[in-house]
Formats: structure tokens, C-alpha cells, sequence
């Protein structure tokens, strides 16, 4: 598991408010649970060129596997996006479960 940087809340605004409701049927409230319950979060080095990007496998509060790509800006966690975690995402986030790494 990667630490992040020391957060304070969450950015969402006309930009990202509504996209991942509309997109993937996943709520600014299910994702925000990600980060307040045990998650995987690994850097996104791939897509780090502007900013330091990444992405965390995490379960709702109602026990949904969500795969969330993110970045912090002025102590903020602003998701990029969001959506329900695919079978190779759960079979990582499984794997790190029961190895304990999350």
C-alpha cells in the first residue's frame, strides 16, 4: 500500500461532481467511503506527467468494489474517476487481502 499525502477533504466541482454518477452510476459519497475504509492505493505512473496521479481498489460502506483514479491538489482529494473494480482489479484487491497488504 502507497501512502498519500496528507489530506484535509474533497475537491468536487462542476468539473467532477456529477460525471462519475452519470458515467458509472457510482455517488461522490461512495467514493469518498473508499478512502475512510481499507484501501489499495498505488501510484498511477503512467498518467503522473502533469501532476502525481493514483488510483486506490477500496470497498463502500456497502461492501462495493470500486476501482478510483485520483489526485490531490491543495490537500484535497479530487477523483478523476470512478467505477464498479473489473475481474482482474478484484482479483488484485483480493490477493492483497488475504496477503495483508491492505
Amino acid at each position: 500500500m502507497t501512502d498519500i499525502p496528507h489530506f484535509t477533504g474533497f475537491q468536487w466541482d462542476e468539473g467532477n461532481r456529477d460525471k462519475n454518477w452519470t458515467k458509472h452510476k457510482v455517488s461522490n459519497s461512495e467514493c469518498e467511503e473508499v478512502f475512510f475504509n481499507e484501501s489499495l492505493i498505488v501510484p498511477d505512473i503512467k498518467h503522473s506527467e502533469q501532476e502525481q496521479r493514483y488510483y486506490a481498489l477500496g470497498r463502500t460502506n456497502e461492501e462495493r468494489l470500486l476501482f478510483i483514479s485520483f489526485t490531490i491538489r491543495e490537500n484535497l482529494i479530487r477523483v478523476i474517476s470512478a467505477r464498479a473494480a473489473g475481474r482482474k482489479e478484484k482479483q488484485q484487491y483480493e490477493t492483497d487481502e488475504k496477503n495483508s497488504t491492505i
